[in-house]
């Protein structure tokens, strides 16, 4: 049995040997192709093989709850990567974006707030960072939450010259739980689902 004290697993980065890196696409997205081999478990190096890695940086995620009137706010946007998804590709999510150089987390949260929902957070509130799909992508996803007063906020957000068409969308607090908890298609993304499963433990403390 694994000593449940310590988390931290066997190997760390000095074993990966990367052989060779270079870049396989450089458009919107960016994907390198990698050569590397890693140590094994049971003793000796591993054979070369090849990966391929999408190439993004840290992004931020932030949550919108009014403690005093028990309100959520979520965007509502066409996400090309949900376009099979059965519900539709509109997606219920968190604000978020990408860091861009020289900005600080919090930053983003702010410039974010202000694009996406025309909202101004005197206070953010840090969640967790966690990586959404590290068998493929180098993208760290780092949450917060922002309390505001969400009584008349919903509306129309987004740059245009991005290509965003943000709608944003409040509901009651009760309601959003309640989809969380059955497992509702309507709030299937992870940023989304961590948020609201960390406000449904620390909701109190936020009063």
């Amino acid at each position: 049995m694994s000593d449940n004290k310590d988390l931290r697993p066997q190997f760390t980065r000095g074993a990966v040997d990367v052989v060779e890196r270079k870049s396989a696409y450089n458009g919107f997205f960016k994907l390198d192709k990698l050569r590397l081999r890693h140590r094994l478990f049971r003793g000796g190096w591993g054979s070369e093989m090849e990966r391929e890695l999408f190439v993004r940086g840290d992004a931020v995620g932030v949550l919108l709850y009014d403690p005093e009137h028990q309100l959520v706010a979520l965007t509502e946007q066409f996400r090309v990567g949900a376009l099979e998804r059965e519900a539709g590709p509109w997606c219920l999510e968190v604000v978020a974006g990408m860091v861009e150089e020289g900005e600080s987390l919090e930053d983003v949260a702010r410039r974010e707030l202000q694009e996406e929902a025309g909202v101004t957070a005197q206070e953010l509130h840090f969640i967790r960072s966690y990586l959404p799909s590290p068998g493929g992508t180098c993208e760290r996803m780092h949450l917060f939450c922002a309390c505001v007063d969400l009584r008349d906020r919903e509306g129309l957000f987004g740059l245009a010259d991005e290509h965003e068409d943000i709608r944003l969308r409040v509901f009651p607090l009760e309601t959003v739980m309640a989809a969380v908890d059955s497992g509702d298609s309507a709030i299937d993304n992870a940023a989304s689902i961590i948020s609201l499963q960390w406000l449904q433990l620390n909701r109190e403390r936020l009063r």
